[in-house]
């Protein structure tokens, strides 16, 4: 009760300010698509929480970035939350390209990593660079561990290994899902023998390992050594079409540090839908600025419509 009495507390100002951009009732489906990254499965699902208090219905479609892309294209996916640039750049090219999806002006989160990475102790024997993995080929048995097949980030770790750069020609690229990944990465860190593998921030892997990330990258990654932003993505009229639903979706707003608080408890086991509403009630003021110029489905204040359905 103490969350929801600060949150109808700081919104007092922001209801007579709203923006009236009730939306037809064609939108009350909002269709979101989800790769299975856990800090996209953690926005998602304070989105999906926002968008039911304000009167909407949340699909959720687990699906790859292409199949997320083309089901954009066709008109089955309204929005997808978890844009990872660069790394996922080459996979929307075509898409953007051909004007079937629109980027957020704004990115979610603009203080993002996604590069390749290794326990601390493995960087302490000297293995701080890409130029560094081949060197360690035998202690590594010739692996770089991905994530799941058709990913940005495994098609740029394979491009590198079928080139040769630096020197990784011999590699094998294992693809498996998040959790696999960081399964086979934590059994090498228990019998503390050297791992190379597909990192990223905002994740707990940052607090439960030493983590050093890789540097020297030559713009594999993306410039600055695997700094990136997330943004959401959605279909090219969808603005025009649901402008509430799209007002909220593009005002979110997230740092490492709070998505990190959101992903621990999920990897935990904690269902995401009760992590997010958790989080929105301990966050009043986030959410709130998050609220700016939304409305209910049906043209109401969207604080006020928050603090009685909680």
């Amino acid at each position: 009760m103490k969350g929801l009495t600060a949150l109808a507390a700081c919104c007092t100002l922001s209801l007579f300010s709203t923006s009236l951009l009730a939306d037809e009732a064609s939108c009350k489906n909002v269709r979101i698509g989800a790769v299975g990254w856990t800090d996209v499965v953690a926005t998602t699902a304070v989105a999906s929480e926002l968008l039911s208090g304000l009167g909407y219905e949340t699909r959720q479609t687990q699906a790859s970035q292409q199949i997320i892309f083309a089901g954009i294209q066709k008109g089955q996916i309204d929005a997808f939350l978890g844009y990872w640039k660069p790394i996922m750049d080459d996979n929307i090219k075509p898409f953007l390209d051909a004007g079937a999806v629109k980027v957020a002006a704004e990115p979610s989160l603009d203080d993002a990593v996604a590069v390749l990475a290794v326990p601390s102790y493995t960087a302490d024997k000297g293995l701080k660079t890409l130029a560094d993995i081949a060197r360690f080929k035998d202690e590594l048995d010739g692996k770089i561990y991905g994530i799941e097949a058709g990913s940005g980030a495994n098609t740029a770790i394979q491009k590198m290994i079928d080139s040769n750069q630096f020197g990784l020609g011999g590699f094998k690229l294992v693809e498996s899902s998040e959790a696999g990944m960081l399964a086979a990465v934590g059994r090498a860190v228990r019998n503390e023998k050297p791992v190379v593998f597909f990192g990223w921030k905002p994740h707990p892997m940052n607090l439960s390992m030493q983590i050093t990330y890789l540097t020297g990258t030559e713009n594999v990654f993306g410039p600055n050594d695997g700094a990136a932003t997330v943004s959401t993505v959605t279909a090219p009229d969808y603005a025009e079409r649901c402008p509430n639903a799209n007002r909220l979706l593009t005002n979110l707003r997230f740092t490492s540090e709070q998505e990190a608080e959101l992903m621990q408890p999920i990897m935990d086991r904690k269902p995401a839908a009760q992590v997010a509403r958790d989080w929105i009630k301990a966050n009043p003021q986030v959410v709130e600025t998050w609220l700016e110029g939304v409305t209910t489905l049906d043209g109401k204040p969207a604080n006020a419509a928050l603090v009685a359905g909680n």
